[in-house]
């Protein structure tokens, strides 16, 4: 069986290139086909975007967009329907992540986009939505109106299920045509999601394309970095430079590149009651998506003087890890992946001989933690379940720990009691952190979060202002008029 992955409206399907990709794992293989689009094909498909959207999503009221959201959400969490049925059964197939993690975090993740969280990404960041839908008036005098892009491309990567969701509908809420570039690694979620909005409201699914190419190489690449007002982008710091160089200089350019996240535990935090608990959070947030999120923990940051030591919550979360392993076995990794965990264990190995480090999990184990005592600045893992546990005197030291990854922060995950998270809150977000989260939650960030400290819908939007001295002057040719 082949899955055709992808949405192009208004193309002939059977006039497309499709590429077929193959995936194997826990024992299943799966055929992807991958669609492929000439030069020609693809401003045509620009053109049918970017037409329709401006027949259609732009003079919609925005409420009807969130209510056909809504709706085509809600059918990819009913496990009953058949799209949900083949994400769960193809999805591990196609990323490697075990079933159960696939579907509790289809679940988790897909409720962030039901109707009262798309009420909450509006509110977060438009005082008043109406602006999406007309002019509304300021209080400061005047009207402000919002306007999405004509053309919103979305240039994906990463193998996390779903993750495309996130741009896709916050283009659609601010009423943008959209084209996305599907991620290789899981080419599967934006085309479901855009076929059940096109059944749920066949005029929004005129206004959302879904295609492939291979970056750099296709022919269809030049046109739809042309053809995009604006483009959001994500993947690796050389790429979206790369990605940069290649757009005109009037197209807006909304980068999210790799970030390294981390934890914080104070010692209130740390007693014989709360730290197994404590290490069973941090470990869900170690596994989730084996670190492949930019917001997954690297390292924890433990402070001393607590009932539990540092060395001792880093023996709980080591239990955990390896509790988890049982239900949820780690994927299988990719060369690379296992080349990297390799040289990170050997570097871990060398400071545990020379007894500067406590390396837990043995070579053959799915997860390794090590343990030092001497406070050292953030590094990255080797991901897949490798963490480092940092003692310090104080965690009022982590601050200055973190600050030379400053590019690359973004989620901290704090355990402390609510003086010390705001104090703590305060010295991260000087040296960058844009996200401060509880253990156990780092890797699932709430409904209208600011990505990057960025907003989710503003960004995307330019405004058109009337002043009030036009509206004053208008008055002046009304028919009215004395």
């Amino acid at each position: 069986m082949i899955e055709h992955a992808g949405h192009v409206p208004g193309l002939n399907r059977d006039a497309l290139r499709w590429r077929e990709v193959s995936h194997s794992a826990w024992g299943e293989s799966a055929t992807v086909a991958l669609p492929g689009l000439e030069e020609a094909q693809a401003t045509a498909l620009c053109a049918h975007v970017r037409e329709n959207a401006r027949a259609h999503l732009k003079r919609m009221p925005v409420a009807r967009i969130v209510d056909a959201i809504d709706a085509a959400i809600a059918r990819l969490l009913d496990r009953e329907h058949p799209l949900r049925r083949k994400a769960e059964h193809l999805l591990p197939i196609i990323t490697g992540y075990d079933r159960e993690t696939v579907r509790l975090g289809l679940t988790g993740y897909l409720k962030t986009f039901r109707k009262p969280q798309l009420l909450r990404f509006l509110a977060e960041d438009f005082a008043n939505p109406g602006v999406l839908d007309g002019f509304q008036p300021t209080p400061k005098g005047g009207y402000l109106r919002a306007h999405g892009p004509e053309l919103l491309l979305h240039v994906w990567a990463g193998n996390v299920p779903a993750l495309s969701l996130w741009s896709l509908i916050c283009g659609l809420l601010v009423k943008a045509g959209s084209v996305g570039k599907l991620a290789s690694a899981e080419p599967l979620t934006a085309g479901w999601f855009a076929s059940l909005l096109a059944e749920v409201d066949p005029e929004i699914g005129k206004c959302l394309a879904i295609t492939w190419w291979k970056g750099g190489e296709a022919a269809a690449e030049p046109v739809f970095l042309r053809e995009a007002d604006t483009v959001m982008a994500y993947g690796g710091n050389d790429t979206l430079a790369t990605l940069r160089a290649k757009l005109p200089i009037t197209t807006r350019f909304l980068p999210h590149g790799h970030k390294i996240g981390f934890g914080v535990i104070a010692r209130e935090a740390l007693d014989s009651r709360k730290a197994p608990a404590l290490a069973r959070l941090a470990a869900h947030d170690v596994t989730r998506y084996e670190q492949q999120g930019c917001y997954s923990p690297q390292m924890l940051f433990v402070e001393r003087g607590g009932k539990v030591s540092p060395a001792e919550f880093s023996r709980y979360v080591a239990q955990e890890l390896s509790a988890i392993a049982s239900r949820h076995p780690r994927r299988a990794l990719s060369p690379g992946e296992a080349a990297s965990i390799a040289a990170w264990r050997s570097a871990q190995e060398t400071r545990a001989m020379e007894g500067t480090a406590e390396l837990l999990g043995e070579p053959s184990s799915n997860w390794s933690v090590v343990h030092v005592e001497a406070p050292e600045a953030l590094s990255p893992s080797g991901l897949n379940r490798t963490l480092k546990l940092v003692a310090v005197e104080s965690l009022d030291e982590v601050a200055a720990l973190v600050a030379p990854y400053r590019n690359f922060l973004q989620t901290a995950g704090i355990a402390a009691a609510p003086e010390r998270l705001f104090r703590l809150s305060g010295q991260l977000g000087e040296i960058g952190v844009s996200r401060i989260a509880p253990l156990g939650r780092m890797t699932a960030p709430e409904a209208g979060w600011h990505h990057d400290g960025r907003f989710s819908l503003l960004d995307l939007v330019t405004f058109t202002e009337i002043e009030q001295s036009a509206e004053i002057a208008a008055e002046g040719f009304a028919p009215y008029v004395d």
